[in-house]
């Protein structure tokens, strides 16, 4: 029974009596959580007394001493994010040095350097940082060949980073990477203007395209023409001296030859349209009858 008793109170300090006298101890500033990626800046009577960016269980009486029993009612805590953080900025205007109007995107990433001097040296230092690059982004970007500002980003911002960087670090701010991904037109009349002139120009080459295809396909026909045409007039006037030739062969043998000729004579009236009516042999009169009823009109 003494088991369970002592099992219960146990329990009941662990979950009650143990969290309240923490509670009370971070209250009374004995102890502070500094989580991963952040900063405490503990000021008191407008003086900083200590910047804690370590994370982990620290004890404030080791680090402010008597302070930190008034510091919670007294003095301010500020806690930063240190964590890296990013901005995009949308077409910054700027113009060529051909006159076009263009709008430059570009994104940037940042993060706490100097706590103090981010929290006293400028009310607003994300602001200002964002109208910084701004600027520069225009400053510096402004009056470029437009070919340089449409290819040659790498270069760009690297300029407008190193044109940023020291002003940002006297605010607390450290600048990150720097990257401009988008140019574009601003003016809408000379996107469409660009725009018609690329589709003409399409359809220029396009055209171009096919007629010299159709010129290529007309130079090949002509050709394959022309080499036809020239075997064909070969071959007709070989025709001749092969036929010449192996009728000359066939007629060393006269019945062979004979009956060659009497074969395509049949066959040359078989292949004809007239009309082949066979008589008996010695009937002249059945003969004179038909030669009489083929030789009267409209028969």
């Amino acid at each position: 029974m003494s088991f369970f008793i002592a099992a219960g109170i146990t329990f009941l300090l662990s979950l009650v009596i143990v969290p309240g006298i923490l509670a009370l101890a971070q209250m009374f500033g004995i102890y502070t959580v500094v989580q991963e990626r952040t900063c405490h800046v503990y000021v008191l009577f407008g003086k900083v007394v200590a910047i804690i960016d370590e994370p982990g269980l620290h004890l404030l009486l080791g680090r402010l001493g008597w302070k930190a029993f008034i510091m919670r009612w007294l003095g301010a805590r500020y806690v930063l994010d240190m964590r890296l953080d990013q901005q995009y900025l949308r077409s910054n205007p700027v113009n060529s040095e051909e006159g076009a109007p263009m709008g430059i995107g570009i994104w940037y990433e940042m993060f706490i350097s100097d706590p103090v001097a981010f929290l006293f040296k400028n009310t607003d230092p994300r602001g200002s940082l964002g109208a910084n690059v701004s600027n520069s982004t225009v400053r510096c970007l402004s009056n470029l060949p437009l070919d340089e500002m449409l290819t040659n980003r790498h270069s760009m911002s690297q300029t407008v980073r190193n044109e940023v960087s020291p002003k940002s670090h006297e605010w607390g701010y450290k600048l990150g990477s720097v990257y401009i991904r988008k140019v574009h037109f601003r003016d809408r009349e000379m996107i469409r203007q660009i725009e018609s002139k690329v589709v003409n120009r399409l359809r220029q080459v396009t055209a171009a395209i096919k007629q010299d295809g159709a010129n290529r396909v007309s130079v090949i026909t002509s050709t394959a023409e022309r080499e036809a045409a020239v075997e064909f007039a070969k071959a007709a006037a070989i025709r001749p001296s092969i036929v010449g030739a192996a009728l000359q062969e066939i007629a060393k043998d006269p019945d062979v030859f004979g009956a060659l000729f009497d074969v395509l004579e049949t066959q040359r009236l078989v292949d004809g349209k007239a009309r082949l009516t066979l008589v008996p042999p010695a009937n002249h009169m059945l003969t004179e009858v038909l030669a009489s009823s083929a030789g009267a009109p409209g028969k």
